[in-house]
C-alpha cells in the first residue's frame, strides 16, 4: 500500500503516487500515453511459432519498446523482491529456456516482483513477472521452469500482442469499479497507464499452446517436462485459497488449469519418450533451499494484515476491522468485506491533501456521488478527522449507505469508511463506527517490531499432521490445507515422518 493509492471519483481514477521523485511520476504518466500511441498502426505479420500470418497492431520493435516502458512501470508500481540471490536463480533459468525458443533475440527479462499474489505474467518484448506468492507454492525447480517457460511461450506465440489488438479494437474495455467498492478491482490505478490491460485473460487455446511450449522448453534445456502439469495442478488446487491481493492471481489471467493438465500429460508423455535415457531435472532439494527464508505474506514496507488487524510500519498507522471479515491489502487500497454479506469497508489516500479537512472530505464524496446525510470534525486517537454518513447508489448494491472518516496523518488524509444498502446499513453502522476508531498512530517502537512471516524448512517429525504445524505458526497465518498444498500433498492426507517440507514461521 506504500506505493499508490486509487480511488474513483467523478468517473475517474485519480491516482496518489506516495513518492518524492516527480520526475519518475511524469515519466510513468508520459509511458502511459505511449503505450496507447503505439497502437495507432497495425499489419500483417508471421507468427513466430506456428509460422501463420496474423492481424497485430504492433511491429517488433514496437512490442520491445512497449515492453520496456510498461517495465518501469511494473517496477514503480509492483516493487522488485529484494533478494538479489533469488531474482539471479529465476533469471539463470528463464534466460536459458529463452535462448532456445521460437525468439531468442528479444531483450528477455526475467524478475520476481514483491507481490504476495500468486501469479506470472509477460509483457510483449520479452519481459517476463514471477511474484514470490507463487514460487511458495511450487514444489521444485521443474516446475518453475515450467511457469517461466508457459510465460516464454506467451510472448513467443505473441499472445500479449494479440490481446493487446483485440483490447484496442474494443476501445480499450477496461471497466473501473466505483468507490467504495474495491474487493474485486485491486488493480484500478494501473488502468490510466496502460498497464490494466497485462491482465486481460488469454482464450483457452493460448493457454494450451503455452503450457505445451513450456513444457517443449523445459525439456530442451534438460528439466523435466512433468514440472508443467504438476505446476497446474497445484495452482489448480488454490481456487479456494489463493491470495487476490495486489494483482490478479494465476486463476484469474490463466483460465481452467485443471482442465488443461490432461492435455499437457499427454504432450508431456511424448517429450519424455523422445528424451530416452536422458536424465531430466527436477531437483526439489536445491529449489527448497533457494525459497527458504522468502517472505510469505504481505511485505510490511507494504503494510501487512494480521488476523483482522492492518499494520503499516513505513506509514505508521494500525486500524482495526471487523471480526471474521476478509482482508486484503494491495498496492492501491486496504479492502474488507464481510464474507457472507455484500458489506464493505476501504482504507485508501484522500484524492487531495485537503487542506480543510471538513469541506475536502465533503467535496470528496459528493465528486464521487455520494451526498452527505450527518457528519462533523471529531478527533481518532489524537487525530483530526471528519466522520460523515453519505448516501448514494453503489455497482451491485443499488442505493446505499456509507459511514466514511477523512482522517489526518502525518501530513496526509487516509480515507476509511465502510458501505452498505439502505437495507442492511442499520446493523453494521456500529461495526463501521469500531473500526474507523480503530485507526491510531504507531509507535517508532511498535513499527520497529513487526516483521514479515516467512518460509522455512522443516523436517516432520512422527505425530505431526497439517492442522498442528499450521498452530505453530500463528493464528490466521495459514490455513492446514493451504499448508498440505502448498507441500504437493492432498488435504486428506498427513505429512509423512522424514519428509522436508515447507512452512510458515511468523515474523
Amino acid at each position: 500500500m506504500t506505493r499508490l493509492f486509487s480511488v474513483l471519483v467523478g468517473g475517474r481514477v485519480v491516482v496518489n503516487r506516495m513518492t518524492d521523485r516527480p520526475s519518475t511520476r511524469r515519466a510513468a504518466r508520459h509511458g502511459g500515453v505511449a503505450l496507447v500511441v503505439a497502437f495507432a498502426v497495425g499489419a500483417c505479420a508471421t507468427n513466430p511459432v506456428t509460422g501463420e500470418r496474423e492481424f497485430v497492431l504492433m511491429s517488433e520493435s514496437e512490442e520491445k519498446e512497449i515492453g520496456r516502458q510498461a517495465d518501469v512501470e511494473i517496477r514503480q508500481e509492483m516493487g522488485v523482491y529484494e533478494d538479489q540471490r533469488l531474482q539471479s536463480y529465476v533469471e539463470e533459468i528463464g534466460l536459458k529456456m529463452a535462448a532456445t525458443s521460437h525468439r531468442p533475440d528479444l531483450p528477455w527479462h526475467f524478475t520476481i516482483v514483491d507481490s504476495a499474489a500468486i501469479n506470472a505474467f509477460a509483457l510483449p518484448g520479452g519481459y517476463i513477472y514471477i511474484t514470490r506468492g507463487i514460487l511458495a507454492y511450487l514444489g521444485d525447480e521443474a516446475q518453475l521452469a515450467g511457469v517461466l517457460g508457459h510465460e516464454v511461450g506467451h510472448v513467443t506465440a505473441r499472445h500479449a500482442v494479440q490481446a493487446y489488438t483485440r483490447a484496442f479494437g474494443a476501445q480499450l474495455g477496461l471497466t473501473i469499479g466505483g468507490i467504495l467498492a474495491p474487493a474485486t478491482r485491486p488493480f484500478s490505478g494501473l488502468a490510466e497507464t496502460g498497464l490494466g490491460l497485462l491482465f486481460l485473460k488469454y482464450g483457452r487455446d493460448d493457454e494450451v499452446q503455452s503450457d505445451r511450449l513450456g513444457a517443449e522448453y523445459a525439456v530442451t534445456n534438460g528439466w523435466d517436462p512433468d514440472g508443467v502439469p504438476a505446476m497446474l495442478s497445484t495452482l489448480a488446487r488454490l481456487e479456494e485459497t489463493s491470495d487476490r491481493r495486489g494483482i490478479p492471481n494465476w486463476l484469474s489471467t490463466h483460465p481452467d488449469p485443471a482442465s488443461r493438465v490432461g492435455e499437457v500429460a499427454a504432450i508431456v508423455k511424448q517429450l519424455e519418450a523422445k528424451a530416452g535415457s536422458a536424465r531430466l531435472v527436477v531437483d526439489r532439494s536445491g529449489y527448497l533451499e533457494r525459497i527458504d527464508g522468502m517472505i510469505y505474506g504481505d511485505n510490511p514496507d507494504q503494510g501487512i494484515v494480521r488476523g483482522r488487524d492492518f499494520l503499516h510500519p513505513v506509514l505508521r498507522f494500525a486500524l482495526r476491522f471487523p471480526a471474521g471479515w476478509e482482508v486484503q491489502n494491495s498496492e492501491t487500497q486496504v479492502a474488507a468485506k464481510d464474507p457472507a454479506e455484500e458489506i464493505y469497508m476501504i482504507l485508501t489516500l484522500a484524492e487531495r491533501r485537503l487542506q480543510n479537512i471538513e469541506r475536502g472530505a465533503i467535496e470528496n464524496m459528493r465528486r464521487a456521488g455520494y451526498r452527505i446525510r450527518s457528519g462533523g470534525m471529531t478527533t481518532i486517537n489524537g487525530l483530526d478527522a471528519h466522520v460523515g454518513t453519505y448516501e448514494g447508489n453503489a455497482e451491485g448494491l443499488g442505493r446505499a449507505l456509507a459511514r466514511v472518516a477523512h482522517i489526518r496523518h502525518r501530513n496526509e488524509v487516509y480515507m476509511l469508511g465502510g458501505l452498505a444498502s439502505v437495507a442492511v446499513y442499520p446493523r453494521v453502522e456500529r461495526e463501521f463506527d469500531e473500526s474507523i476508531r480503530s485507526f491510531r498512530p504507531l509507535s517508532a517502537d511498535e513499527a520497529e517490531n513487526i516483521k514479515p512471516n516467512r518460509i522455512s524448512l522443516y523436517v516432520v517429525r512422527e505425530g505431526d499432521t497439517w492442522q498442528a504445524i499450521a498452530q505453530r505458526a500463528g493464528q490466521d497465518i495459514i490455513r492446514p490445507s493451504t499448508l498440505a498444498i502448498m507441500n504437493g500433498s492432498p488435504t486428506n492426507e498427513q505429512p509423512r515422518p522424514g519428509d522436508r517440507i515447507k512452512i510458515v514461521v511468523a515474523g
